[in-house]
This record gives C-alpha cells, sequence and structure tokens, in this order.
C-alpha cells in the first residue's frame, strides 16, 4: 500500500494498516531501567515515558534530538453564530505573530529546543457554517489533511501540533458531542475568554452543529470533515504521518484532542504512539482523555492552545530520555545492587 492518499477512502486505509512499536526495543529498554542507578520505580512516570518512546524509536537507548512543533491556522464560518469574544481577523495577526516569533509557543519551542514552524490554511476562506451542514467538502478535507501530512518533517523524531483559529473550541466541542455523546453544555467552555453569560448560546450552537450533521455522529472522519476546521484536519494528517514514521507524539489541548479523537474513532488504536502533554482548563478535555485512556503529563490550567502544553511537555519527555539512556548501570558505576 502506498504511504500516501489523495482521497479520504486512501486515508481511511492507511487508518486501517498502522505500524505498531518494536517490542523488542521495548524489551531491552525495560531490562535496561533495570539496572540503572536508582531503586525500581523511582523515576515514576518517567520511566514509563522513556520505555513508549524507546519502543516508538525502535531504540532502547533512544534520545530526543530533533523535536518539531507545527502550528496549523484555519478560520470557521461558525463565529457568525457569535460564539468568540474575538472577531476572525485575529487568526491572521497571530499567524504573524507566530511568524515573528512573538507567541507563547514560540518562547516554548525554543526553551525546549524544539524546531518551530508554521502553517496558515485559506484564511480568506472559512469554512462553511457547520449549523447549516458540513463545514467542509470531502476535497476540502483532503486538502487539509495533506497539509499536515506534508508538514512534517522526516526528520523529527518527537512532534507536537497546535492551533489557531477562532471559533474552534465551538467545532472540538461539537466534534466531542457527535464522538462520544452527551450534554453540549458538558463540551462547551469559554475558549478565547467568553462571557459567562454567552456560554448557554455556545452549547445550544454546539447542539445545533451536531443536529445539523447526523453522519458525523460516531463517525471519526464525518465528524472532522462536518464539523471540524482545516486546522484540526491538517492537525490530523499530521498525526497520521507520524504515526506512519514512528514518530511519537504529544497532544496538546481541547482542540488538539478533537481533532485526534477523529482518528481513534476511525480505527481503534491510531493513539497508541502518543501521549497526552496536559490537560487544559477547557472543562471538556478531560472528559476527552478520559474517553481516549490518556492520562496527561502536565496539569497546569492553560487554556492558550497554539501547542503550548504540548510543547512544555517536550522537556519532560527529554528529561525521561536523558535519565534513561544516560545514566550508569550499577556495573558501570560500581554502585552494590543491595
Amino acid at each position: 500500500m502506498p504511504l500516501n492518499f489523495t482521497t479520504l477512502a486512501e486515508f481511511s486505509a492507511l487508518l486501517q494498516d498502522l505500524p505498531g512499536p518494536d517490542a523488542a526495543a521495548i524489551d531491552a529498554a525495560r531490562a535496561r531501567d533495570g539496572q540503572l542507578t536508582k531503586p525500581p520505580g523511582a523515576l515514576g512516570r518517567l520511566e514509563d515515558l522513556a520505555l513508549w518512546y524507546c519502543g516508538w524509536r525502535g531504540d532502547a537507548r533512544a534520545r530526543v534530538e530533533h523535536p518539531q512543533v507545527i502550528v496549523f491556522a484555519g478560520n470557521h464560518g461558525v463565529t457568525a453564530q457569535g460564539i468568540s469574544a474575538f472577531p476572525a481577523e485575529v487568526t491572521a495577526q497571530m499567524v504573524a505573530n507566530f511568524q515573528n516569533g512573538g507567541a507563547a509557543v514560540n518562547q516554548i519551542a525554543g526553551a525546549v529546543g524544539a524546531r518551530m514552524d508554521v502553517h496558515a490554511l485559506a484564511l480568506d476562506t472559512p469554512t462553511k457554517d457547520m449549523t447549516g451542514g458540513p463545514a467542509m467538502s470531502e476535497d476540502d478535507l483532503i486538502d487539509a489533511l495533506k497539509t499536515g501530512w506534508d508538514a512534517v518533517d522526516a526528520g523529527t523524531d518527537l512532534l507536537v501540533v497546535g492551533e489557531m483559529g477562532i471559533g474552534n473550541t465551538t467545532s472540538a466541542a461539537a466534534i466531542a458531542l457527535a464522538l462520544f455523546g452527551g450534554d453540549a453544555s458538558g463540551w462547551t467552555g469559554r475558549g478565547t475568554g467568553l462571557a459567562p453569560e454567552a456560554m448557554d448560546h455556545k452549547a445550544r450552537v454546539v447542539a445545533r452543529a451536531v443536529a445539523a450533521n447526523p453522519g458525523a455522529e460516531n463517525n471519526g472522519l464525518e465528524a472532522l470533515r462536518c464539523l471540524g476546521g482545516r486546522e484540526l484536519a491538517a492537525m490530523a494528517g499530521a498525526m497520521l504521518r507520524a504515526r506512519i514514521l514512528s514518530v511519537p507524539l504529544i497532544l496538546d489541548g481541547f482542540i488538539c484532542t478533537a481533532a485526534a479523537a477523529c482518528l481513534e474513532v476511525a480505527s481503534p488504536g491510531a493513539l497508541d504512539h502518543a501521549v497526552a502533554g496536559h490537560v487544559s482548563a477547557e472543562p471538556g478535555h478531560v472528559r476527552l482523555l478520559a474517553h481516549l485512556e490518556k492520562e496527561p503529563i502536565l496539569s497546569l490550567g492553560m487554556r492558550l492552545g497554539e501547542g503550548s502544553g504540548g510543547a512544555l511537555a517536550i522537556g519532560v519527555l527529554r528529561g525521561a530520555l536523558a535519565c534513561h539512556s544516560g545514566m550508569a548501570s550499577f556495573a558501570e558505576a560500581g554502585v552494590s545492587t543491595g
């Protein structure tokens, strides 16, 4: 099967035939962990993260050397429903800020030694208002998926994807409602800082969007097409490309996790190469992570998006691998095993 796609059917076929981790590398990494100069389990979850990463990289002494952070930006037609505290023009303005190195994620990516790339997707052509039907055509979806796929550098050994798009917490909430059910208000948060009195309206918009797109319910790729946005689809395309390349993935916040959930529902196990970088202050995020059975690495009350929480978690993973691959064994250090 060619490792690329030009149609949604080909993308779906890739999702059904995914590589797994290297079991031999995991076994060797576990054996090494048992010989390091520390009590068993003393580094807690760092040990589990190191084994997970080594398995996906096929190297029992792997290190994070070339992390990549990619921010995708898109505009949403649903902003016409008055569901954001900021106008749609802010998306393009923030893209310029990313490109000029002025955003929070730029600072965090620099601090953890990650390459950062920014891709704006047809900002002058917002998706259609999803309360009236599908946000994207199949061609729109494929174009966005391919943008994400092509954005992943072949030399990357750890990926974080983030987003910018006024209105995209509404999109994420609608995806979550369509895929996992419940009540619209339970998935709906303040996003960019919506006033409390506007929250009921936003939840009603989320419910209307799902009602207008019944084919999206319990259907990952249809949810992405009908209720998502170009930046969410691009994140999904990058996530699948990372899986094909056996590149470990750190998920960011609510919107990123909603895009990831579309892949998981379409193909259970599609996110085995992913960990949750953090849990955000968006109320729907903790629920999404529970459905995906992902335990967040960090919990800092962040709700910025941009890939910021995921990028911050790169430092934790780098530390885990530095300990695992760099520590001396008892024999090497001349330390008694007790």
